[in-house]
């Protein structure tokens, strides 16, 4: 079945997701401030770096919409309010947000425009969907790590990075400050879990 693209449910569902993913950005933008403020900087850093990942998806389906620059596109849709000063709250939120967007949401916005004849749009859904579930994944990952204050203790010898200067030690705990840099203990992240780190790892 071939659909005028204007008049089409997929348009409404790239709108829907354009939005959708454009609040997502910002809620984990203010996530990041939150967790700034409560010395949390390596939940900072995993919530600014998904929010990055998050306006690159919404760039991805705005720019489906292209052929209708300068004209307005109407759209209803329901939008998490997700206001808290518990991170671990917010880290179980956003993991909800994410496995809803992977599991159900683009799923069925992949079918409907697999369906309406426009392919490349439902490859752009089937496509992000998987990493909206790693999003999920790895929030959820942390909130357990906060919620049972293991964030910077481990059960067993592991290495640590401190996400300022990349000092790295081995030990069941983070350091309090950084011997090098001084940074306090909410800069350090297990080196399993640092950026570009698989290459240190035994």
């Amino acid at each position: 079945m071939s659909v005028e693209f204007k008049a089409s449910e997929t348009l409404q569902n790239l709108m829907r997701a354009f939005a959708g993913e454009s609040q997502a950005r910002n809620r984990y933008t203010f996530a990041a401030a939150l967790c700034k403020q409560q010395k949390l900087h390596v939940l900072e850093a995993v919530f600014q770096f998904t929010a990055g990942q998050e306006q690159e998806h919404a760039e991805i389906f705005y720019n489906h919409m292209k052929e209708l620059s300068g004209q307005t596109v109407q759209i209803d849709g329901g939008y998490p309010v997700d206001l808290t000063n518990d991170v671990v709250q917010l880290l179980r939120y956003a993991r909800h947000n994410e496995y809803e967007e992977a599991g159900t949401v683009y799923t069925a916005f992949a079918q409907t425009a697999q369906t309406e004849g426009f392919p490349q749009i439902a490859a752009s859904f089937r496509q992000i969907a998987p990493i909206e579930q790693s999003h999920g994944d790895r929030f959820g990952y942390l909130a357990d790590l906060l919620e049972n204050g293991k964030l910077f203790v481990s059960d067993t010898k592991c290495g640590w990075m401190c996400l300022n200067c990349g000092h790295i030690l081995e030990g069941t705990e983070a350091p309090k400050l950084c011997p090098v840099c001084r940074h306090d203990q909410g800069y350090f992240i297990r080196l399993e879990l640092a950026p570009y780190s698989g290459m240190l790892l035994p």
